[in-house]
């Protein structure tokens, strides 16, 4: 047998040569009996949270400190991992985008566990400031490791295409094609067309201008920076201060923390320090803020799993005598609600379980003095911390919601005693969900009045900077943003009842 055509495929040490895709020739980083057969243990566990988001619709910011614990994660690795795993979710119509042009099928096609793994390669090639070296060994081994030695050949050719260029001329080649504005957005900041579009639309309708939109795009797929609180009365921020964190600008009691391992600090364990985004911090220090006439012992959260605002309102009615009653429809959830609430005095919380909606029936001596309401929504103010929402969500879904927070919202005034204060809050800055449910509660219960939520978030707001978009009732609402407070995109207003008669029942209309 001749051995001029090995002899050909080989280098002078005696190594395969790479036969994969056309063009310039690649030699492998390994011999193949040298080559990865485990896998790294962060690329790993961000491996199996981007399948548990495809496979089980689980959330990632659920899955990933469990999958963190699983692999031994810490400090660096652990950051590694989920940045990894974050990054892969939030870019990934850009990144199947790209690799629709290096697979000679549709991505459809594709197992999806392979392409779950071309887009942790993806991520890794033209995103994070990792060797394409490493990129590829790594990515190779994990696809050897997990779903078998003739899917991780797969993965090792695209990745080869993908790493032809930088992010920046695969975005240019891709919107050579493209001339509607909204897709080149939507494809360039890896964002669904119809989310652009309604956040452009919320923008304008919360007093902002649709060239707001890029920076809004951009500041979405930055990886949010921990957000800390420490509950008033009980909890300090001087551990966390100790390792590393600073403190926060906008809110009171509060920190910004880089560090990544928040298992260090006790404080964390004990639930004395939590991690809450400073937009809702404000939202229930507003709420415990805003003015009232006669007593004030009885305040609700009508809406109250997982409990982050629950706590911090309970911690606040702590120190001026008064009881959170958190309400939560689901058990599940309303156990969580518990968890969060143990650190504060017992006397100063009870958890409920059942539908908010039932509140619309409550006795008139009954009713609450302060409540908010934190209404479930859409999520697109929380795109950066639940990346994979974006790709979740669809328009129909906010028909439904906005539904439910009308019925909500009503029965959460009818709650209300006259002269409280009710706080609607949503993490959407949709239109829909914020000013279309507030203008038609408003007319529902002719009694209810706006009040100056930005005045009143401006006495618990550090810098007192925030501003308000003017209501034609009278009145301002805040919209928060995540390129202006860095904040989730968090909508609040305030609202009370003018006087003491009987409140009628909301009408339909």
């Amino acid at each position: 047998m001749s051995n001029g055509p090995q002899h050909e495929r080989r280098n002078d040490s005696g190594r395969q040569r790479n036969r994969g895709g056309s063009g310039s020739r690649h030699f492998s980083t390994a011999a193949p009996s040298q080559r990865r057969r485990i896998a790294d243990p962060a690329r790993l566990a961000a491996y199996e949270v981007l399948r548990a988001v495809v496979d089980q619709d689980a959330y990632a910011n659920l899955v990933l400190p469990g999958r963190l614990r699983e692999h031994g994660l810490s400090g660096r690795d652990a950051g590694f991992a989920t940045e990894l795993a974050y990054g892969a979710l939030r870019g990934r119509g850009l990144y199947d985008a790209i690799l629709a042009r290096c697979v000679d099928r549709p991505l459809d096609k594709l197992d999806p566990a392979i392409l779950d793994a071309l887009r942790l390669g993806a991520h890794q090639l033209l995103a994070m400031r990792v060797p394409h070296h490493a990129a590829l060994d790594e990515t190779v081994g994990l696809a050897r490791a997990v779903i078998g030695a003739g899917p991780s050949g797969l993965v090792n050719a695209v990745l080869r295409k993908v790493t032809r260029q930088d992010a920046a001329a695969w975005i240019a080649e891709l919107l050579v094609d493209i001339d509607d504005p909204v897709a080149r957005l939507a494809l360039e900041h890896s964002h669904p067309e119809w989310v652009v579009r309604a956040m452009r639309q919320s923008l304008v309708a919360h007093g902002r201008t649709a060239e707001d939109i890029t920076a809004l795009l951009e500041a979405d797929n930055l990886a949010p920076v921990v957000n800390l609180v420490a509950l008033p009365g009980i909890g300090s921020l001087d551990e966390a201060l100790e390792h590393g964190a600073t403190p926060g600008s906008l809110a009171p009691d509060s920190a910004y923390y880089a560090g990544g391992d928040l298992s260090r600090m006790s404080s964390i364990h004990r639930g004395t320090t939590r991690v809450q985004d400073a937009g809702s911090q404000l939202l229930a220090r507003a709420l415990a803020a805003a003015t009232i006439e006669g007593r004030d012992t009885d305040w609700l959260d009508l809406c109250a799993g997982p409990g982050g605002k629950a706590a911090l309102l309970a911690a606040l009615a702590a120190e001026r005598g008064a009881e959170v009653t958190a309400n939560e429809p689901a058990e599940h959830r309303a156990e969580l609600v518990r968890k969060a609430l143990r650190p504060v005095d017992h006397d100063a919380w009870n958890v409920v379980v059942g539908d908010g909606r039932r509140y619309v029936d409550i006795p008139a001596d009954q009713r609450f003095d302060r409540i908010i309401v934190d209404a479930p929504c859409s999520g697109l103010g929380a795109l950066r911390r639940r990346p994979e929402s974006r790709w979740r969500k669809s328009p129909t879904d906010i028909a439904g919601l906005t539904t439910l927070q009308g019925e909500l919202l009503d029965a959460a005034l009818k709650a209300l005693r006259p002269g409280g204060v009710l706080a609607y809050a949503t993490c959407s800055p949709h239109p829909a969900e914020t000013l279309a449910v507030l203008d038609d509660a408003l007319r529902r219960t002719p009694r209810a009045r706006l009040l100056d939520t930005a005045a009143t978030v401006n006495t618990v707001a550090l810098d007192g900077g925030i501003e308000g978009t003017a209501h034609a009732s009278g009145g301002t609402t805040v919209q928060l943003w995540p390129h202006v407070h860095s904040t989730d995109a968090m909508f609040l207003a305030l609202i009370t009842l003018d006087d003491d008669d009987e409140i009628p029942a909301p009408t339909k209309g």
